[in-house]
């Protein structure tokens, strides 16, 4: 069911993260812009037109979601992303090449890193739409249909598995941790990458351009560090490395933080955006 998107609130609610990060320390002159800032949001009187396209809010499913992000995905600014794609290029340098599984691949950009690393990679999606970019970038890829949950791999056939940024879309960790624990070889190597539970929780579910005058979401699920770490020790994965990027800036552009930069960059600074594990199956 769609519903208004209230962009008036979500920019209060970024000035208000502003204040209560500074209001103990910060500098006083700042603490006055914000709360002057936010005496205008709430004036009915001020004219806060959304950006174009943006009338209401649906949550839709993975399958939809993607479907409809898959043209332009790439083209999209995320700050997420953008942290975290070195920590896993790091990583990569340090695990000799292999057989390779880029599991909700998307539309392939870390598999285009796992092959310029040497890999033989093979790409699971639960949409094709998405597959479709993934393999005009890696054509000597396989790329498949799948999900997460049910990957359509052999056991114990791959060196190492990478899981990208998804997991956030499921309600329970287990069953997928349990996937990538039965695809591994005695030994092989599983990277996951989420976004971080800081960010779900703070910044709730991410928009994006679903129909013309329509955003939509799909649901980010918050799991705490300690949930990744059950999920991992009931799957016999042991942790070699934990890395939690945090934001650096810019905002993105075009978006309401553009509005309240000033505001949105006090609020985000130094926030873990990413979190991601580096584990290893038993041998």
């Amino acid at each position: 069911m769609a519903r208004p998107a209230h962009f008036r609130e979500m920019m209060m609610g970024i000035e208000g993260l502003a204040l209560l990060r500074n209001a103990i320390d910060g500098d006083e002159d700042f603490l006055e812009a914000r709360v002057a800032e936010m005496r205008r949001l709430i004036d009915p009187a001020d004219d806060l037109s959304p950006p174009a396209g943006s009338g209401q809010v649906s949550e839709i499913d993975a399958a939809r979601g993607y479907a409809a992000w898959a043209a332009h995905y790439d083209s999209l600014p995320n700050f997420i992303e953008a942290v975290e794609a070195p920590v896993v290029e790091a990583l990569l340098t340090q695990i000799p090449p292999g057989s390779a599984l880029d599991a909700a691949c998307g539309t392939g950009r870390h598999s285009v890193t796992l092959a310029k690393h040497g890999h033989d990679v093979i790409g699971v999606d639960q949409s094709p739409e998405m597959l479709e970019v993934a393999t005009a970038k890696v054509p000597a890829a396989q790329f498949r249909v799948g999900d997460l949950t049910g990957l359509p791999a052999s056991d114990g056939s791959v060196d190492l598995v990478l899981c990208a940024l998804a997991l956030t879309h499921l309600r329970d960790l287990g069953a997928a941790l349990a996937g990538f624990r039965r695809v591994l070889r005695p030994g092989g190597r599983l990277i996951v990458t989420d976004v971080h539970p800081t960010v779900v929780l703070l910044f709730g579910q991410p928009l994006f351009a679903y129909q013309p005058d329509h955003l939509a979401f799909v649901r980010n699920h918050h799991h705490q560090v300690s949930d990744y770490l059950n999920a991992f020790m009931a799957n016999g994965l042991a942790v070699r490395s934990c890395h939690e990027p945090r934001y650096a800036g810019p905002v993105s552009p075009g978006g309401l933080e553009e509005r309240i930069i000033e505001a949105a960059t006090a609020a985000w600074a130094g926030i873990p955006l990413a979190i991601i594990w580096e584990l290893q199956a038993p041998v």
